[in-house]
């Protein structure tokens, strides 16, 4: 049995090293040494511990490192693709239009920033001209978002928009959204809906009904036991 814990706990130390970098992980003499350093348990101590990233080249082209924003307890996760420009410049995700727009929906549904919900991107990095995430971008910064969800336990996860439903759900990027909403998905473990980004319903009149469907259907699935 010793063995096998020994075993066990070398392997969480070597998958921490690639998820989390070096500063996780020291072995120099083996296998079976300790970590030096371990992940803390806060949301703003984890956000100290990657936000100098430099893993891909969005780090030299980035203004600001964009860790995410709102409860660290929150029930409800919103998860959007990658930083935009206002994003970029203040280093908070979803502050421009679309963001506001997100908070007015959240109110309809009597949530906010500050209160159960956590709003944050797959991407920590503004991509340029605001691209679609590239597969080695999410490669890298995708463990990023994973390590907040394992903080802040959420019980539910909102995709925002068709690239960063298929991005989680890892779906082909010709399947509509329309084929992605009303299912409940499973995202490492944790429920995950997917519903129209905000800037999308800046775009057109047709997305805003069936957006809101989308979150009465969420503070349902929040509402109960």
């Amino acid at each position: 049995m010793a063995e096998n814990a020994t075993d066990q706990t070398a392997a969480f130390l070597r998958q921490s090293a690639e998820l989390f970098g070096d500063e996780f992980y020291s072995a120099p003499h083996g296998e079976s040494e300790i970590m030096t350093e371990v992940s803390t348990g806060s949301l703003a101590e984890f956000e100290q511990q990657i936000k100098a990233c430099q893993k891909c080249a969005l780090g030299d082209t980035r203004t600001n490192f964009v860790f995410g924003v709102g409860d660290p307890q929150a029930d409800l996760v919103c998860v959007g693709e990658a930083p935009g420009a206002d994003e970029d410049a203040q280093g908070v995700p979803f502050v421009g239009r679309a963001g506001k727009l997100l908070d007015k929906i959240l109110a309809a549904i009597d949530l906010n920033r500050e209160h159960n919900v956590y709003i944050c991107n797959v991407l920590k990095c503004r991509p340029p001209n605001n691209r679609d995430p590239l597969p080695d971008e999410v490669e890298f910064c995708e463990p990023y978002l994973l390590r907040q969800l394992e903080l802040i336990k959420p019980k539910l996860i909102v995709a925002l928009g068709k690239v960063a439903a298929k991005t989680l759900l890892r779906l082909e990027s010709n399947i509509p959204l329309k084929d992605m909403r009303n299912k409940l998905h499973d995202y490492h473990g944790t429920p995950l809906v997917a519903t129209y980004h905000p800037a999308a319903l800046l775009r057109g009149d047709r997305f805003k009904r069936p957006t809101w469907e989308d979150f009465k259907w969420i503070r349902s699935l929040l509402k109960a036991e």
